[in-house]
């Protein structure tokens, strides 16, 4: 039986293989949707990716955190809990020389509140579906996330995001809705000025 395998789509490391491992509620992104989302940044970005801070908070095969590397991500921070994945993901890390990716190895919830002392400015959200993660996430992302700063989620249903996060884009692929949305921190009105 062949083991399936995706593609890097864009950057540096563009057309490099990543294996798929065999894992309860793993569903790699397609390259598809991948490449709508990385369009999407670069145009919002002006295709600066070099100061950019990412969490990839349930990472998988670490496809959309290897193309944030991909093309340039100055921190790309990977969290996982299935053991047979991490060992996939440290051995691309290592493969492609990825000095600028950290995989943590851990659950999704602890890992978040130890990783907000800086901000990021990008969070990766590709849950298992069917388990409510978004919802048990919200505020920790926010925490999480610089002001202004984005936020992907894969989905399988339309996502109502709370109001301080702003709907930029959005699509859907077979069975899967992908948002991207935007942080806009409530600012607290200084009345010293």
């Amino acid at each position: 039986m062949k083991k399936h395998v995706i593609r890097i789509v864009g950057g540096d490391y563009r057309r490099t293989p990543i294996p798929v491992v065999d894992g309860l509620g793993l569903r790699p992104t397609p390259d598809r949707v991948r490449e709508t989302l990385y369009n999407w940044l670069q145009h919002l970005w002006g295709g600066n990716f070099a100061d950019k801070r990412v969490l990839d908070l349930f990472a998988g095969t670490g496809a959309l955190g290897f193309e944030a590397a991909s093309r340039g991500a100055a921190h790309v921070q990977m969290v996982e809990n299935n053991p047979q994945a991490i060992a996939a993901l440290r051995a691309l890390r290592t493969k492609l020389g990825a000095n600028s990716v950290r995989i943590h190895a851990g659950e999704a919830q602890m890992v978040i509140d130890r990783l907000n002392a800086t901000p990021f400015d990008l969070i990766l959200l590709d849950p298992p579906f069917g388990q409510g993660w978004l919802d048990k996430l919200w505020s920790q992302i926010a925490d999480a996330l610089a002001p202004q700063g984005l936020l992907y989620v894969e989905s399988e249903a339309p996502v109502f995001p709370p109001p301080e996060f702003e709907t930029l884009r959005q699509g859907k692929a077979g069975n899967v809705h992908f948002h991207l949305l935007q942080f806009a921190a409530l600012q607290k009105i200084d009345n010293n000025r």
